[in-house]
Parts: structure tokens; C-alpha cells; sequence
């Protein structure tokens, strides 16, 4: 079983709603279908460029292990087995650095961030979903084009 502890399809809503601040780099947010998450995403656009026509499937896995093995830090595919990177086109590694709720939204949703060696994500879902993430927890983004 795929270890994957969140999942959902994402409209694009806007790219850089702040403004442009980096030449290869955008921000895009994003609306779930699934979850009624709210996502801020930032995505290295010279290496995957973003359509707002399109959908991605955005997930965040502890390992990219199929089997759930834990991460040991160092990634070394000699063995030739599958991983998530082989279902994914973009994927990133990075650490939780931050879990807040939010009760001033209806209903009362839990904001996580995410530090992809300084490319950041918040991602905005309802506590219960929060709930399955800890604290400098290191996770691997993994994103696609959805259909």
C-alpha cells in the first residue's frame, strides 16, 4: 500500500496572486475537489511549467516506497524497484515547519507548512486531515497532471 498521507485534485485558481518576485519560481493556489483543501504552492516553473487550464493531483508521502519503508535520507534506486516518483512528474522533498489552526474560518480549518528548501507550501484542510501530520515531519510533494 502507497504510504500516502494526503491526496487531491487541485483547480488552479491563480499564479502568483502577489506578483511575480522570482524569475523561475511561481506561486500557484489552488482549490481541492476532494477535500475542500486551499493550497499555496511554490513551484520551479523552468523545470515543471504550470497551465491554469489544467488540474494537477497534488499528494504528500513520508517515503517514496511503495511497501511504506521509511526514509532513511539518502535516496538510492540501484535496485530498480518502483516508487512513487515513477506515478508523479514533479516531486520535492522538504520538512513541516509549522501547524496552525484557524478558527476564524467556517468551519475551523488547521493550516500546515512546508519548506521545500525554501520553496513553500500552505497547505489550508480541515483539522482531521491536520491531524495526520507532526511537526518537523519530512515529506515528499508529489505532483501530476490530472485528467
Amino acid at each position: 500500500m502507497a504510504p500516502i498521507i494526503f491526496e487531491d485534485a487541485f483547480e488552479i485558481v491563480s499564479i502568483n496572486p502577489d506578483g511575480k518576485k522570482f524569475d523561475k519560481v511561481s506561486r500557484i493556489e489552488g482549490k481541492g475537489n476532494k477535500f475542500d483543501a486551499h493550497i499555496l504552492l511554490d513551484v520551479n516553473i523552468d523545470v515543471y511549467p504550470i497551465n491554469m487550464e489544467k488540474r494537477y493531483t497534488i499528494a504528500l508521502a513520508p517515503t517514496l516506497d511503495l511497501d511504506g519503508t521509511p526514509d532513511s535520507g539518502y535516496f538510492n534506486n540501484q535496485s530498480g524497484r518502483d516508487t512513487l516518483m515513477d506515478r508523479y512528474e514533479y516531486i520535492m522533498h522538504g520538512r513541516l515547519f509549522k501547524i496552525t489552526d484557524n478558527k476564524n474560518l467556517t468551519p475551523p480549518k488547521s493550516e500546515v507548512y512546508i519548506s521545500f528548501g525554501g520553496l513553500l507550501m500552505l497547505l489550508r484542510v480541515d483539522t482531521s486531515t491536520a491531524a495526520k501530520f507532526d511537526l518537523d515531519m519530512r515529506l515528499f510533494l508529489l505532483m501530476k497532471t490530472t485528467e
